[in-house]
């Protein structure tokens, strides 16, 4: 089979790449700068210059074939410099179903996120939940558009489109805020955790959950690929048992994380604020909870993430390695 992959230079995306090319399957990677992926062209990937946000650079790369993986998006929380979210996490989403649509392609599988849940409030929603705001961050909210105002509608008019919403996913190679975290943490320079909780999937596990949404995905379903649900000083109590590293006792209390975020909105306007301290990161560390249920995953797709123990240790071994080295 021959796969067309946005995001393939991504986190998610390069896992999905190599687990397609493993099953023997082509892929074609839509790719902005081909220089600076050499690493996929030497792979065996085929790589087509362009972009989600320029429709016109779609459709010759993505003829032909037999489906479609979504997988770019712009990730960040506490970012200063928003202005390409609804680009790419909204316009970009349109236009490759969109061109998926126009040709016809068997099946497009779209990564959304748990993010458009929201603060689930310490529950574990199933797909049928829904919050129309208001967001914590602009990842939530463009996201949240991408699937209920872009993907979900041309499902539902006729495109054979299913939906996979990955949670908090980790593993080697990450750059994300998760990372910098765990880095801290084996430094020990962690003092305090926050009190917000997410669903910690290995990345594995999340590319393994894309291709059987695309082998065995209903179209016009969303499924949840959440894994483990846990409080972040859960996480890093598994951590410590893994590592031997002390985890931070001391969780952030909710109304500190609350008031430090209403505080740094003015100072945000005027000073670029590290991610750490910027108002979106504060009021999600401030106890939201990104938690929901995966069962119909794993009964629809056949779905088994393996357990936190076994991931973090994967992921924080990995992480070690790359501070020694």
């Amino acid at each position: 089979m021959r796969y067309f992959v946005t995001g393939a230079t991504g986190f998610i995306g390069g896992h999905v790449v190599r687990q397609l090319l493993a099953a023997g399957h082509e892929v074609v990677a839509l790719v902005r700068t081909p220089a600076k992926a050499v690493a996929l062209r030497e792979l065996g990937v085929e790589l087509a210059e362009g972009d989600i946000t320029e429709p016109a650079t779609l459709r010759d790369p993505m003829r032909g074939a037999d489906g479609v993986f979504h997988i770019a998006a712009w990730y960040k929380v506490g970012a200063r410099n928003r202005d390409v979210a609804h680009a790419i996490n909204v316009d970009g989403t349109r236009n490759v179903l969109e061109a998926a649509r126009d040709l016809g392609i068997a099946k497009t599988v779209y990564t959304s996120t748990l993010a458009v849940y929201g603060d689930t409030g310490g529950r574990a929603v199933d797909e049928g939940y829904r919050m129309d705001g208001p967001w914590l961050s602009e990842y939530d909210r463009t996201k949240w558009l991408a699937h209920y105002e872009v993907a979900l509608p041309l499902a539902a008019a006729g495109l054979p489109l299913v939906v996979v919403q990955p949670g908090l996913v980790h593993g080697p190679q990450d750059h994300s805020n998760l990372a910098l975290v765990l880095r801290d943490y084996l430094r020990g320079r962690l003092p305090v955790v926050p009190h917000q909780g997410g669903c910690w999937s290995y990345v594995e596990d999340i590319a393994r959950g894309h291709l059987l949404a695309m082998e065995r995905g209903v179209p016009g379903e969303s499924y949840n690929l959440a894994g483990p649900c846990l409080y972040w000083k859960d996480a890093l109590a598994v951590a410590e048992e893994i590592t031997g590293v002390a985890a931070p006792r001391f969780v952030l209390p909710p109304w500190i994380a609350r008031l430090a975020s209403w505080l740094m909105k003015p100072v945000n306007v005027l000073l670029p604020l590290p991610p750490t301290y910027h108002p979106e990161t504060l009021r999600i560390a401030a106890g939201a909870t990104y938690f929901a249920d995966d069962g119909k995953a794993r009964r629809e797709l056949g779905w088994e993430p393996r357990p936190l123990s076994e991931g973090l240790r994967l992921t924080l071994e990995a992480e070690r390695a790359a501070l020694e080295a």
